[in-house]
């Protein structure tokens, strides 16, 4: 029974010909080895599976071949070519960083540098990993590294160039490897399937190929993983199972039944792929993968890029001209809002329903929102929002008239006949019924309106019947009237303030403006705190927001008193108690007793 031998160790190239999609890196090396312009130090950076090592191990044999060809390859027949191949050659020395990376570790290599080679003309250190090198062990081999033996020659590879600091990246020539495509996987895969007798689709093998992300050698591990679970026979389905990809049929099959608006098939077809054992977040990061193919088969020179199995190329391009972008560009908002919060979602499968949901909604959602389009194009499936029936305005104004002024409703022989106008409203001086405080007033009871709520009602009324009226002046006994009201108001509440507006004048400076005098600074601190609500039921009373007044202390009031003569504690309480008798009604019950 022979030894089995994966195929990323059996047909791994042995000359710079037989390298993978690595043309600039091959034809370089190749031409300093023949024009005898080698580097003491080479840094291979690039992805994994993309023949760092390998071409470090090429570049290794043929510097020391002694036949090399014209082309710099190696002869593969001279003993030095013979010893590499079958691997007890002394002049090449491979150290795995990952697992030596202490300081003890580059001095042992250090060492071993400052002997000659035997046979051969060079010394070949390959460190694969360089970058798990650690600190310490770097600044070692910094000096070797600048100024090397003749003989010797440093080769470092690593996936992680970054991490690998900059004294050391300036000591050596850097080749960057670059990813292989999937047209060069595709055509090594096929070249080694040949070899090996085995038949393929080709849809296998661009789906090998793409699941690889340019790794060669992964894509040589799928291909042994298939081969011998299918006898030496690589089938689509076969590839769909072992790469756990869901077929695009799926896809395509979803997004008839999201812009359809057909939730049911679209639930279902999830209900069919969860029970095949594929995950939600798989299923969500597919339709935003296949959306984005679609995108990009909008247009043309954006074609090129789509990656996918070439009998499907047809149908991506067909579906993408009757998909409108702005859908696309939504449906891919979403579901990359719904890939983020996947992972703290407790019930996952609810979570992805909903994306599928919002996708099935979502064309008609963007009409709704267009502020460009036909505005009865989105709203014509909308249904209006009942209201509850409200009697016109000018019912409920005429009834109101009539309550109040039975004779304003009479026709005048004198006025205008058409029946349309509305009769302006005139606010009347109350005399007979006490005023009342509406109840938007702080501190005020809930009681009936009265005289001045209706005084207020008709002054809002106004506002929509008759835009012509004009701010009523301000009339002494309307402004008395009020001012009254609402001292009553606030002394039926037991405010502290009510007595500070009994002592205060009242002083009209215009038709939009008054002052009001107070005989002290302490009355004029209690008014201001009132000046909000007394501000607003003026300014409704008279219609007039433009209404204002300031209060001030009188010159022959008490403020001379205060600013003339210092009074003691017990003075300043007596004269308090005096002017404010609930100040030592509240002391009394509270048996509460001074410091004076």
């Amino acid at each position: 029974m022979n030894k089995f031998i994966v195929s990323a160790r059996k047909y791994r190239p042995q000359l710079f010909s037989t390298v993978v999609g690595q043309s600039h890196i091959t034809t370089t090396l190749k031409n300093a080895i023949r024009n005898h312009q080698l580097a003491h130090a080479f840094l291979f950076c690039g992805p994994r599976g993309v023949g760092k090592t390998t071409c470090a191990r090429i570049l290794a044999k043929a510097i020391n071949c002694e036949n090399p060809a014209a082309d710099g390859e190696a002869c593969n027949q001279c003993p030095s070519c013979i010893s590499f191949n079958e691997g007890t050659s002394l002049n090449i020395h491979e150290l795995d960083a990952a697992s030596n990376n202490s300081v003890d570790d580059i001095r042992s290599l250090v060492e071993q540098v400052r002997f000659a080679p035997q046979p051969g003309k060079y010394k070949v250190y390959i460190i694969d990993e360089v970058h798990m090198l650690s600190s310490a062990a770097f600044n070692a081999f910094l000096k070797t590294l600048e100024e090397p033996p003749p003989y010797a020659i440093f080769i470092l590879a690593t996936t992680e160039k970054h991490k690998i600091l900059p004294t050391i990246l300036s000591r050596c020539q850097v080749f960057d490897f670059k990813r292989i495509t999937n047209q060069d996987i595709m055509d090594h895969l096929e070249e080694i399937c040949l070899k090996e007798n085995i038949t393929w689709d080709k849809s296998a093998i661009e789906m090998i190929a793409q699941k690889s992300e340019g790794c060669m050698r992964d894509a040589l591990s799928i291909m042994d993983k298939m081969a011998s679970f299918s006898d030496g026979k690589i089938s689509y389905q076969d590839a769909l199972e072992h790469l756990n990809i869901l077929d695009a049929v799926y896809y395509f099959k979803l997004m008839d039944a999201i812009r359809g608006q057909n939730l049911a098939d679209a639930l279902l077809i999830y209900d069919e792929i969860n029970r095949k054992g594929f995950e939600g977040d798989l299923l969500l990061d597919g339709i935003a993968e296949f959306i984005r193919n679609l995108l990009i088969c909008k247009d043309e020179k954006a074609a090129s890029l789509l990656e996918v199995v070439g009998e499907f190329k047809e149908k991506y391009i067909s579906t993408a001209q009757k998909t409108e972008a702005g859908f696309l560009i939504s449906a891919l908002n979403v579901l990359n809002e719904s890939e983020m919060h996947y992972k703290t979602a407790r019930n996952k499968r609810l979570h992805v329903e909903l994306a599928l949901i919002k996708l099935a909604y979502l064309d008609q959602a963007i009409h709704l929102m267009d502020p460009a389009g036909d505005k009865k194009k989105g709203t014509e499936f909308v249904r209006p929002v009942a209201y509850r029936t409200i009697p016109p305005l000018e019912i409920r104004e005429k009834k109101s008239m009539a309550i109040q002024n039975p004779d304003s409703m009479k026709p005048d022989a004198q006025s205008d006949p058409e029946p349309k106008q509305q009769p302006r409203l005139i606010i009347e001086e109350p005399v007979e019924k006490p005023l009342t405080v509406p109840a938007g007033i702080p501190n005020s009871p809930s009681t009936s309106l009265g005289t001045l709520s209706k005084i207020r009602q008709q002054v809002l009324n106004r506002k929509h019947t008759d835009a012509t009226d004009r701010p009523k002046p301000l009339e002494p006994g309307l402004l008395q009237l009020t001012w009254n009201q609402f001292t009553g108001n606030l002394r039926e509440n037991k405010h502290a303030s009510s007595q500070s507006f009994e002592g205060a004048v009242l002083n009209i400076i215009d038709e939009q403006s008054f002052e009001i005098l107070t005989n002290n600074i302490l009355e004029q601190r209690f008014i201001e705190q009132e000046k909000r609500n007394l501000s607003d039921l003026l300014q409704q009373v008279f219609n007039n927001k433009n209404l204002s007044f300031s209060v001030s202390v009188r010159e022959n009031g008490n403020q001379h008193i205060h600013q003339d003569k210092t009074l003691s504690k017990r003075e300043q309480f007596q004269q308090m108690a005096e002017q404010y008798p609930l100040l030592k009604e509240l002391k009394d019950r509270l048996k509460l007793e001074l410091d004076y």
